[in-house]
């Protein structure tokens, strides 16, 4: 009986503790929801735009350059080989020294000759001894003649006897010099100056000399100026010899134009010269045309043979904008600038580069002076966007244009700056 009397208390009980405990969690729903609610109220604040580089082209005189393998070949080069024959008698250089024209290199065992030459010498001597003899028998027929004692055949005779002695005393007078030019010959010098190379026989061989196949004894190679011949394709030519009929630039036949070299090792083309000498006609076997330039030489660094790199203007000189070449992007076939304008909006630009110039890059088309170009950050920005620019400065080092100011046309009538299109 008890038992069945607190049923119901028990009933009541367990319901309150339920409903209490839907009370508390409501509570922390609304609670924990609270903030929530609150925060999505608030807007996020905007990212500021990225900030960038930029730079405004450099207008320079610029000229386009061409470029070509070249080897360096000496202005004069001698095989020194013997007039006379004989026994190498002495050696007078050190091989591979610089010699002077007119040095003593080899001395020719001269005494046969020598010999020679008093033999001729006394020849001479005697031929003009028969001719002096001669003289004076034609003056005494001379006056026989004209005393009527001596027929006129035989005064005849003696005329004719004194102008054949006068003839052998020439002929003797030319062995002499020819057996004096042999005893000379056996001195053998530098005909130019240069340096020498090894010798190619020692002291005590016979060797001979007056002949094609006269014995080499060494060769000697100017060293200053030197030669850099070099081959221009057919395309190159045709390109050169339309610019002169325009009158872009003057044709290399008829002015010297300016030349830069470096060799493997170099950086730049510290090495200046000019151009003085294109073949008559395109060789047939190469598709190619010769030509040569020639540079000074004061320390000898430039060799003979050693390969090297020409430059020769390709073009006019013009007024060129100048950009970093890292603004410059490729977007598939084409390249491309971005530009920012005066409201910090990012452009997209199709340019047409040129040649490269001491790390900055001649464009042609596609921008103009005014400008600012991009030269940071490319793949983080889009066209459309907005940017903070922060402008920078760029110069390019006045050698570094080369001979522009050698160039026609002058200044006063180059082409307006390039812009953009």
């Amino acid at each position: 009986m008890a038992r069945r009397s607190d049923r119901p208390r028990d009933r009541t009980l367990r319901a309150l503790s339920a409903a209490g405990r839907v009370g508390a969690l409501s509570g922390l729903w609304i609670v924990a929801l609270g903030p929530v609610a609150g925060c999505g109220a608030q807007e996020e604040p905007e990212a500021p735009p990225p900030r960038v580089e930029v730079v405004q082209p450099l207008v320079r005189e610029v000229v386009d350059w061409d470029e070509y393998t070249g080897r360096l070949q000496a202005v004069e080069s001698v095989e020194v080989r013997p007039r006379v024959s004989g026994y190498l008698e002495s050696i007078h250089f050190e091989d591979g020294a610089i010699v002077e024209a007119g040095d003593l290199l080899f001395v020719i065992d001269p005494r046969p000759y020598a010999a020679e030459l008093a033999a001729a010498r006394a020849e001479l001597t005697r031929a003009k001894a028969q001719a002096d003899l001669a003289r004076i028998e034609r003056t005494r027929a001379a006056r026989l003649l004209e005393s009527r004692t001596l027929s006129q055949e035989d005064f005849d005779r003696r005329a004719t006897t004194l102008q054949d002695l006068k003839a052998e005393v020439l002929a003797v007078e030319a062995a002499v010099e020819a057996a004096r030019l042999d005893v000379e010959f056996t001195e053998i010098r530098a005909p130019i100056r240069g340096r020498v190379g090894d010798r190619a026989i020692d002291v005590g061989n016979l060797i001979t000399g007056g002949t094609a196949e006269s014995t080499l004894l060494t060769t000697i190679v100017s060293l200053d100026p030197v030669y850099c011949y070099f081959d221009a394709d057919e395309r190159d030519v045709l390109k050169y010899i339309r610019m002169g009929q325009t009158g872009e630039r003057v044709s290399g036949r008829e002015v010297a134009h300016p030349l830069l070299l470096k060799l493997s090792d170099e950086e730049g083309f510290p090495h200046r010269g000019s151009l003085d000498f294109i073949d008559n006609r395109i060789d047939p076997s190469t598709g190619t045309m010769r030509a040569r330039g020639v540079f000074s030489n004061p320390d000898f660094l430039l060799i003979p043979g050693l390969f090297g790199r020409i430059r020769i203007a390709g073009s006019g000189r013009y007024r060129g904008l100048l950009i970093p070449d890292r603004a410059i992007g490729t977007d598939q076939s084409q390249q491309y600038v971005y530009v920012v304008g005066a409201d910090g909006t990012v452009e997209y630009r199709v340019v047409e580069p040129g040649p490269r110039i001491d790390g900055l890059r001649v464009v042609r088309k596609g921008i103009s002076p005014e400008d600012r170009v991009l030269v940071s950050g490319l793949q983080q920005v889009r066209p459309g966007q907005s940017v903070e620019a922060l402008e920078i400065a760029v110069e390019i080092a006045p050698e570094a244009l080369g001979f522009v100011d050698l160039l026609a046309p002058p200044a006063e009538t180059l082409p307006p700056a390039t812009r953009s299109e």
